[in-house]
């Protein structure tokens, strides 16, 4: 029998079967509960609202609104204060982590800046006459018989890693240094006095006002030396005569910090020079002038990276010299045939204002030097 609603000759084939159908294994599990219609993230409107100026039929449930009142009370819903507790939180994460920033109890370190040069420059005042002769007779009259010429005479250490460096970084260090030394000590434009920039390229930025000063105003205040810095004869004394200067010396490192390497180097270096001003060198016009550098180079990562150095400390010996002469500006040799001097170093007034000569009262005596194979008279012990 037939019920209101049914088609008269049943249901037709391929239609759904009604309610049994509706409730198919597919939709069995859908509940639609009160919580699942509130979690809904539109909502229709009501029929007295749609009635109004409304043009859409349903309308967005923000978060924060919570999809209208709970189920009692008009609390907000669970995803609502989901949602603001969320927010809050980064708000007040972010807000911690600039606070924390800006109030930090840990300063950043300061930049490291290289520090000056310090110098101490000392004539050697010869002991007799000032032998003179061929360049050649002279070298191998001299204890620098069997230095080797130029650069071949500074040799590199065998190279082994630091704490902090590693090989490479080390022998980069070492080749630094080795051409500081070149530059300084071997160039002939350098030596003469007609050029510095060989040697100020290899300096870090912060040394240079400091070396520039001492180049234009040099002064034997311990800071502002150009033969600290450099090898210079004065032009108006003596030039080289031969360009194959004798070298002879060693180098070393460590790392004296974490991040700082330290190389030393101790080389004594040979000139044969002649007079500044006549003909040039006869067969007796040259002499012999001997230059013993030590000097402490330091290098940071960036200072590797760019090829440079900081010069830390330079202490020098030179001569044969008048130690009268101040040698800041550059080297005045006694020539061939001069004899040894009596006069002490220049004189210092402690009354004087502004920065004293930090070298006075320097002054050495070059030792006599013993052809090769000669060796110095036994000592006989006293009774």
């Amino acid at each position: 029998m037939a019920v209101p609603g049914d088609p008269p000759n049943g249901t037709p084939e391929g239609i759904g079967g009604g309610d049994d159908e509706f409730r198919s294994d597919e939709y069995r599990s859908v509940v639609f509960d009160e919580d699942f219609v509130r979690a809904a993230r539109i909502q229709e409107f009501s029929a007295q609202e749609r009635m109004g100026e409304h043009a859409r039929a349903v309308r967005s449930r923000s978060v924060w609104s919570g999809g209208g009142a709970g189920p009692r009370g008009g609390r907000p819903g669970r995803g609502a204060r989901q949602g603001r507790f969320l927010v809050l939180f980064i708000a007040v994460a972010f807000a911690a982590a600039v606070y924390l920033g800006l109030r930090s109890p840990y300063a950043a370190p300061p930049e490291a800046t290289a520090q000056p040069l310090a110098s101490t420059v000392v004539p050697l005042a010869p002991a007799g006459a000032v032998p003179g002769g061929p360049p050649a007779e002279l070298y191998a009259q001299s204890p620098a018989a069997d230095y080797r010429v130029g650069a071949a005479g500074i040799t590199l250490p065998a190279v082994r890693h630091t704490p902090h460096f590693t090989d490479g970084q080390v022998l980069t260090a070492l080749s630094i240094a080795k051409d500081y030394l070149v530059q300084s000590s071997l160039d002939p434009d350098v030596l003469t006095g007609a050029a510095t920039r060989p040697v100020r390229v290899l300096l870090d930025p912060d040394q240079l006002a400091q070396f520039d000063r001492s180049m234009t105003l040099p002064s034997g205040d311990g800071r502002h030396a150009a033969t600290g810095w450099l090898v210079r004869f004065d032009p108006g004394t003596a030039v080289v005569a031969d360009s194959r200067v004798r070298v002879s010396g060693t180098l070393a490192f460590e790392e004296t910090a974490p991040g700082v390497l330290e190389v030393t180097t101790d080389h004594t270096f040979v000139y044969a020079v002649r007079p500044a001003t006549g003909a040039p060198a006869a067969a007796d016009g040259a002499s012999l002038f001997t230059v013993r550098r030590e000097l402490r180079l330091r290098f940071d990562r960036e200072d590797l990276g760019a090829r440079r150095a900081e010069l830390a400390s330079a202490y020098v010996m030179a001569g044969p010299q008048d130690c009268s002469a101040d040698p800041a500006a550059g080297f005045r040799p006694l020539l061939a045939g001069a004899g040894p001097t009596t006069a002490g170093p220049a004189a210092s007034d402690p009354y004087a204002s502004g920065h004293p000569r930090r070298a006075a009262g320097l002054c050495g005596v070059l030792a006599t030097p013993e052809a090769p194979g000669e060796q110095a008279p036994p000592v006989s012990p006293v009774p």
